[in-house]
């Protein structure tokens, strides 16, 4: 089976290096860039020059890209019909009746579609342990190609037809994004009564509450480490696509849309592209309703790093 990989992100970049491990992968990129990382020594990657040419050379085509508008830039209506006899593996986050209109349109044409929106961050990408959500409108299809995500996943769970996945992701994010902001709330507080973080961090280790994700945001709140693992804009992304589907389905997100609310302020302060535990820099303290940013509670020096005034996490 010959594999390929388009969208090669904080995501995909790990994913498709666990891939290329176990078998013979062709890549794509935007910028290539982002090659390097995947053509060192024990790796069968090799770029494609682009992506029909990718197509052409895979026969298992898997799809991490950050929103709708992406793939429409790449699965443009002259590149589906090459899909014929193909099987694409969507990973990304996208809308339910996103997916629905890929399935339609790649099994239209003779290819297969399955839906693997995945749970986990960069750091599970790297050790492989993605918890994969499959849908797809014959379980078998989903079944199929369990061989060949196991690089990538510790769990690959079969949810139902083709949207069930999403729905199941929209489902955990709730969870995921709203602990977060719980965390850093928590934070926030602990700083504002003026105790030490550190011992905050002992706190939540000891007690029941624990988690290596809880252990892992702490830790770069304490060390003021804001790289990366999911961004703010990822966040916000998916509260954008929970809000959207719980209207569909009749739910309350109260907590979501608040949410929502914090990491749109956190993007228009400038950070994006930060971990999204840094939406704790966006919490206001003192009656002050500003983003932390925005009130100068950050300073950028030493070569752009951030650093905290006093008073103010």
């Amino acid at each position: 089976m010959r594999l390929g990989f388009l969208g090669l992100g904080k995501m995909g970049t790990p994913m498709a290096l666990n891939l290329s491990h176990h078998f013979p992968l062709t890549v794509w990129n935007r910028s290539p860039s982002k090659y390097p990382p995947l053509l060192q020594p024990g790796s069968t990657a090799k770029p494609a020059a682009t992506p029909l040419q990718l197509i052409h050379q895979s026969d298992l085509i898997f799809l991490m890209l950050f929103n709708e508008q992406a793939i429409l830039s790449i699965l443009t209506p002259d590149l589906i019909p090459h899909l014929r006899n193909k099987t694409l593996v969507n990973t990304s986050s996208v809308s339910v009746p996103f997916s629905q209109h890929l399935n339609t349109s790649i099994t239209t044409t003779g290819g297969t579609f399955i839906e693997m929106p995945v749970s986990g961050s960069k750091i599970p990408a790297q050790q492989g342990r993605l918890v994969g959500m499959l849908a797809a409108n014959n379980p078998s299809l989903a079944d199929s190609i369990r061989p060949y995500i196991q690089p990538m996943t510790s769990a690959a769970i079969y949810c139902g037809p083709v949207g069930s996945g999403l729905k199941m992701k929209y489902a955990v994010n709730t969870f995921l994004i709203t602990v977060t902001v719980g965390l850093a709330e928590a934070a926030n507080l602990a700083s504002a009564q003026g105790l030490d973080l550190d011992a905050f961090g002992q706190v939540l280790e000891a007690g029941p509450m624990a988690s290596a994700y809880s252990k892992l945001k702490v830790d770069k709140i304490l060390r003021e480490d804001w790289s990366a693992q999911a961004t703010i804009k990822d966040c916000y992304n998916s509260t954008q696509l929970i809000t959207a589907a719980a209207e569909g389905a009749g739910a309350e997100t109260l907590l979501t849309q608040l949410c929502g609310s914090l990491y749109k302020r956190a993007i228009e302060s400038g950070l994006a592209d930060e971990d999204m535990i840094s939406v704790v820099k966006c919490l206001p303290t003192r009656g002050d309703d500003e983003c932390c940013v925005k009130k100068g509670a950050f300073k950028v020096e030493n070569e752009g790093k951030q650093e905290r005034i006093p008073g103010c996490l």
